[in-house]
């Protein structure tokens, strides 16, 4: 599951709507929703977060966010290297192949030196 997905869920539950509910609302498959939800798909369209947003009736504050966790969680993430010295694209490789046996104090803390400008600590 995405931290988008995992938002979406949340407030699909608060609502208490099932996900065939708000497809039919959204006018997308209950197929894709789920989809979305599970991480199994992309990037939603801003157009399509729009009327997430616009279903709940969230205020903006609480929609930019979600905007934000949706351009955080496609789950199929390519990184650009080219240009950067041999080791840049070693790491991201070597992170590739290790993402799923790390655990979740190793990623808090990989995500607190990459909010600290990379710096540790």
């Amino acid at each position: 599951m995405t931290p988008f997905g995992e938002a979406v869920r949340k407030l699909r539950l608060r609502k208490g709507v099932s996900q065939k509910e708000m497809a039919a609302a959204l006018n997308v498959t209950p197929a894709y929703l789920s989809a979305l939800e599970h991480g199994k798909r992309g990037t939603p369209t801003f157009d399509l977060l729009q009327r997430i947003a616009g279903y709940f009736n969230i205020i903006w504050d609480e929609a930019e966010e979600l905007f934000l966790l949706a351009r955080f969680s496609d789950p199929r993430i390519v990184v650009d290297t080219s240009g950067l010295a041999p080791e840049y694209t070693a790491f991201v490789n070597h992170l590739a192949g290790k993402i799923r046996n790390l655990d979740a104090a190793t990623i808090q803390e990989l995500s607190r030196v990459l909010e600290n400008g990379g710096k540790s600590g």
